[in-house]
């Protein structure tokens, strides 16, 4: 052939080498490992012009006198042409760029990268990006559709595909490639590229052949091969003209056929083998330049030339018409024949009038003036029209192809919305599969690596506590792929091969026998796609939609049918949530369904495969649970989403990552949930999704913020505050109904929070004039609070808001005591079984005594009300003028407690909202009126216990790390105690539990004066300092009121002291000689004491049954008259 090769020269140092032509042909543009780009006039300029753009530079292109370069620190930089002045970065990425490409018209660029990612960027705005995700290992090509429409990928992944550039949709997709994990493991670079003009065939290096794909249709329409092509394909060039394609292959091969007739029309061979590694066609004549991975350049001239240069036209033009002739029944088998567009009286002219307004795909030949095949096409024509367009018969042959839609003549046109590719199952905290060194899982518990390379296939496990386990290395010898972690077990699991089934393996390191390894192979042609761990049970999903549990030890359990293909799926304690496909998704959109079950002893079903709720466009790439056990998950767009047991277990949104990320391609990469303290933690990666293994990351904290309106004002962050503290504190409420410790102390301090928050947006409506919005937070509050919020409204001089607070406060009491009734009905019985069990439950024996009527208490609270309700009169009228004060500090302490002789402690609880802590008393140490002092400083200040040591209910200590995975066992009174306040042992001797009417309306029971005097008479004094006690007690009160029982006796143990050593023993004579005549006195009021003792004794018995503790309330006389019937519980 008269087609010349001129010898090779030296381009750049040895590496992958990028060529390509400028717009006039005038020089050759190539970049190279160097990190330089070089400017040839031809192949013979022994002084090109050279640009230093980085390290290394891996791909380019030139368009409009802007030059592009994919440079090794991750970004798209571009220069002018031809003076290679810096004119900025174009886009960045987490990882090499692989290739970038022009548009047609040179207005955007396209790059794919090592991250998966690729972006189609505007030239003028670099600001206006689009991203396209999809595939799941390191992007090899792009080329862009002439016509702007689509861009063409090709992927390690193996996967070709082709994207709709509007809308960032992918169009279809082939698995056409060998998969790899990185680009210089690639077989081929796999360089793809449309036919230009028309935009009618996408060509794609497939091994040893190249395919050819039609537009619109997708379908593969021929191959073009030859048998000089021995090595797989490296890279496809189009000629300009649509003609001819050339391709090189990684031996160094060149081959160029015309399209039109499938025949090779030139064969190259490289003189030292050496792979191609770029393509490029002058723009005008038939030369190519061509460079390998050595660095070196070369040119092949004359291409396709059978004839003399100057009879090129007249050639062209015959050969045309012999092919459109010749080859026009086979084309048309195949679909629309190739039009030359090298052929100056149709194709040039053609090109120019259809191309901007002709949609793909439709039938050129009609231009050709041929009667058989015009009366085909023209019937097709106004069968088409006819659906679209009433079109004028004559005018078919140009206005009417504008109507057309872009498919081909034989298929339907459909135009509604796409469907969303099924996302792949993946394991939470794990990272992309491909990658030579993984995170095969990272949560609360630890971390798993994987390495797989040329030295080592392992897997490195590390504890976060090293007390659950030490760190372990294991080999990798089954290539597994995934893992979980949980603090008694390592779970893997792997794919199946030709000759091994799918796998799954349990090292049970908190097995107290020798044997701690299982291994369960699944059966033929199912493979496990999802594994999980939870409490002394483990469960895998397999590709035959089914769910497998198995014990810790490898006992087979319970197998369950998934409705649809699984994606992801958590365990914890005895929860197991599986998210899977229920259908498909349109438009972006993945249509996702989740269950969750509980497979502990009461074996149920919470959510029944709801749909999963995701944002618009988004997958899900997190889920699990917190480490208090509430199920989360986290979308791409960011979003942290917490199931919300108080509200019929919906979904909320708990926080948005994206708002915490600097830039427009960071991410946060979710490991662990926690509600107590409020933390999500997580890895933040720049410019990326995950994070790489080295150097190891670091785990950052982010609040949590639910999405209300207005949270810039006051009472929009409040009542953020307000219910974020709700939403992450139900999960007190589930472990306690589920029989699980945890932690009573941060709950009460929750309850607190909440309250003191609901005060104040009392406190700012009351400012506004809100009154009806008052009511509605009041309808929130406490019995205790609802107090404030009624004294406030008062002393704001707003009474008919204060009177309906307290309508509400006493029709929530009687509901309250109704229900509390029916409760204690049904326990009585119980109580006493137990209580006679054990006598002494926390009491000390000389205090109780049996055989006492249980009509006494109800008379008792009766005073107690009566005392309240004149005491509350009397406090109304000592402090008139106490709130003097800024608005701010509206609540003085004196606003509830003008306490006279005893204590009032403050208890914050809500028994709608679970329990509470029943070991914390506010201290009164104040001065009773204090106008300065904020009254919700009261909620702050627990200071004593209201215990002696020997309470063994009340000194026990919970832990503060909540333990939600043992579960304790369950009375009936446990049962109803987790919808009620529970009740706790008076928590000494001397203060007396005064019960029914108080217990059932309110959240704490109310000691009197005269009950605890009743029975510090009833144990006679046996030393000294108890009758010393007894008769000074009254002065000791008077100088302190706020003193409880216990902190009365060690006053009176400290004054005891500074007496002198003979008064101390006249006491102790005195209690010697009394002790025979009060023997008598004691016998007379045994028996009316003894049922008293009783009751209070079953109630101890019954709250160390119940592991419930409550606060013994001492009467305050001073308490608002309304304070009454403020017991309600909500």
């Amino acid at each position: 052939m008269p087609s010349r090769q001129k010898p090779m020269r030296y381009g750049h140092t040895e590496g992958h080498t990028d060529v390509c032509f400028d717009d006039t042909g005038s020089c050759i543009v190539t970049c190279g490992s160097d990190g330089d780009v070089r400017i040839w006039e031809d192949l013979d300029d022994d002084d090109p012009k050279s640009i230093s753009v980085g390290e290394k530079a891996f791909s380019c292109d030139l368009k409009n006198g802007k030059l592009i370069t994919a440079v090794s620190n991750n970004t798209v930089q571009i220069h002018t042409f031809p003076e290679g002045d810096p004119d900025g970065i174009l886009t960045r990425f987490t990882m090499h760029v692989n290739h970038v490409t022009f548009s047609p018209d040179g207005t955007r660029v396209a790059a794919g990268s090592s991250d998966f990612m690729i972006k189609v960027v505007e030239v003028a705005d670099s600001s206006k990006q689009k991203t396209f995700r999809g595939h799941d290992a390191p992007v090899l090509s792009l080329s862009f559709d002439p016509k702007d429409v689509y861009l063409a990928s090709a992927s390690c992944d193996g996967s070709v595909r082709v994207w709709s550039i509007a809308d960032q949709t992918c169009t279809t997709s082939w698995l056409l490639l060998q998969k790899c994990n990185d680009v210089i493991n690639a077989k081929s670079i796999c360089r793809l590229a449309w036919q230009p003009g028309t935009g009618k065939f996408l060509a794609v290096p497939v091994d040893k052949v190249v395919e050819l794909f039609r537009r619109e249709t997708w379908d593969s329409q021929f191959t073009l091969s030859d048998a000089s092509i021995t090595e797989p394909l490296n890279v496809v060039a189009w000629s300009p003209c649509g003609q001819f394609l050339a391709a090189g292959s990684v031996n160094g091969n060149i081959v160029v056929w015309n399209v039109a007739t499938q025949q090779c029309i030139e064969r190259m061979k490289h003189e030292k083998k050496y792979s191609i590694c770029g393509l490029a066609w002058h723009p005008k004549y038939k030369q190519i330049a061509y460079t390998d991975n050595e660095g070196n350049l070369g040119l092949l001239e004359n291409i396709g030339d059978v004839e003399k240069p100057n009879d090129k036209v007249a050639s062209a033009v015959t050969k045309d018409y012999n092919d459109l002739f010749d080859g026009d029944d086979d084309d048309y088998l195949n679909g629309d024949m190739v039009e030359p567009p090298s052929s100056p009286k149709t194709g040039d002219h053609e090109d120019d009038a259809d191309d901007p307004v002709q949609p793909p795909g439709h039938v050129r030949r009609a231009v050709i003036d041929d009667d058989d095949d015009n009366s085909l096409d023209i019937g097709l024509i106004k069968a088409r029209s006819g659906l679209l367009e009433k079109e004028d018969d004559g005018d078919d042959q140009t206005g009417g192809f504008s109507a057309l839609p872009p498919s081909s003549t034989q298929q339907p046109f459909y135009d509604g919305p796409m469907p969303t590719p099924k996302q792949k199952p993946f394991q939470s905290g794990s990272t992309p599969v491909h990658l030579m060194h993984r995170f095969m899982v990272w949560n609360s518990v630890g971390i798993i690596r994987c390495y797989n390379d040329e030295q080592d296939n392992a897997i490195d496990i590390e504890f976060h506590d090293t007390s659950v386990h030490h760190a372990t290395h294991l080999p990798n010898s089954l290539s597994h792929t995934m893992a979980d972690l949980s603090t008694e077990a390592i779970l893997l699991a792997c794919d199946s091969t030709e000759e091994l089934p799918s796998k799954l393996h349990c090292i049970h390191f908190g097995s107290w026998d020798a044997n701690k390894e299982w291994t369960v192979d699944m059966p033929k042609d199912e493979d496990i796609e999802a594994i999980c761990l939870g409490q002394g049970w483990a469960a895998c999903a397999t590709t035959a939609l089914l769910v497998r549990v198995f014990t810790v030890g490898g006992v087979q359990r319970e197998i369950f049918s998934l409705p649809g293909p699984v994606v992801s799926m958590a365990g914890h304690g005895e929860q197991l949530m599986v998210v899977y496909h229920r259908g498909t998704g349109f438009d972006g959109d993945q249509c996702l369904g989740v269950q969750l079950m509980e497979l502990g002893m009461k074996k149920r079903q919470v959510l029944h495969g709801d749909p999963l709720a995701l944002t618009m466009k988004s997958y899900l790439v997190w889920v699990g649970f917190s480490a208090e056990g509430t199920p989360c998950y986290v979308d791409s767009e960011g979003i942290v989403r917490m199931l919300n047991r108080g509200l019929g277990n919906t979904w909320i949104p708990v926080c948005n990552t994206r708002e915490h990320c600097k830039g427009k391609y960071d991410h946060y990469w979710v490991v662990g949930i926690h509600e107590n303290p409020q933390q999500l933690r997580c890895i933040p990666c720049k410019g990326a999704r995950f994070p790489p293994t080295l150097p190891r990351p670091a785990v950052a904290i982010l609040p949590f913020k639910l999405p209300y309106c207005q949270v810039t004002t006051e009472k929009g962050q409040m009542e953020e505050q307000y219910w974020r503290s709700v939403v992450f504190h139900s999960h007190v409420d589930y472990l306690s109904k589920n029989g699980y410790e945890f932690d009573e102390n941060a709950k009460n301090q929750a309850v607190k929070e909440q309250q003191e928050l609901l005060m104040k947006l009392f406190a700012l409506s009351c400012k506004l004039e809100r009154e009806f919005r008052c009511v509605e937070l009041a309808d929130l509050m406490t019995h205790n609070v609802v107090n404030l919020a009624i004294k406030y409204a008062s002393r704001s001089h707003r009474l008919s808001l204060a009177q309906r607070l307290s309508d509400m406060a006493m029709q929530k009491a009687s509901e309250l005591a109704a229900a509390r009734q029916e409760e204690e009905e049904e326990e009585e019985e119980e109580e006493e079984e137990d209580f006679r069990k054990h006598p002494s439950a926390g009491y000390s024996s000389s205090a109780t005594e049996w055989g006492r009527l249980p009509g006494r208490n109800v008379q008792q609270d009766q005073e107690v009300e009566d005392a309240e309700e004149t005491d509350a009169c009397e406090e109304a009228e000592e402090t008139p003028e106490v709130h003097k004060e800024k608005e701010p500090n509206r609540f003085s302490k004196g606003v509830t407690s003008a306490e006279v002789t005893t204590p009032k402690p403050v208890l914050v609880a809500s028994s709608s909202r679970g329990r509470v802590n029943p070991f914390k008393v506010s201290s009164s140490k104040k001065d009773p009126v204090v106008p300065s002092a904020n009254i919700l400083d009261n909620m702050t200040k627990y200071s004593k216990k209201t215990s002696l040591s020997g309470s063994r209910a009340v000194n026990k200590q919970n832990p503060p790390v909540i333990k939600p995975l043992t579960p304790r066992p369950k009375t009936k009174q446990a049962l109803a105690a987790s919808f009620f306040q529970p009740r706790t042992p008076a928590t000494n001797p001397g203060e007396k539990i005064v019960e029914e009417t108080e217990e059932k309306a309110g959240n704490e029971s109310q000691e009197t004066k005269v009950t605890a005097q009743e029975n510090t008479e009833n144990r006679r004094p046996k030393t000294g300092f108890q009758m010393w006690l007894e008769e000074n007690r009254a002065n000791i009160l008077t100088d302190n009121p706020d003193l409880n029982e216990a902190e009365v006796i060690k006053e009176g143990m400290s004054r005891f002291r500074m007496l002198t050593s003979e008064e101390r023993m006249v006491w102790t004579e005195k209690a010697r000689g009394g002790r025979v005549s009060d023997l008598a006195e004691d016998k007379k009021r045994k028996r009316s004491t003894a049922e008293e003792e009783e009751v209070k004794k079953s109630q101890e018995q019954k709250s160390e049954d119940t592991n419930a503790s409550k606060k013994s309330k001492p009467l305050d006389p001073s308490t608002n008259r309304l304070s009454a019937f403020a017991f309600k519980q909500s």
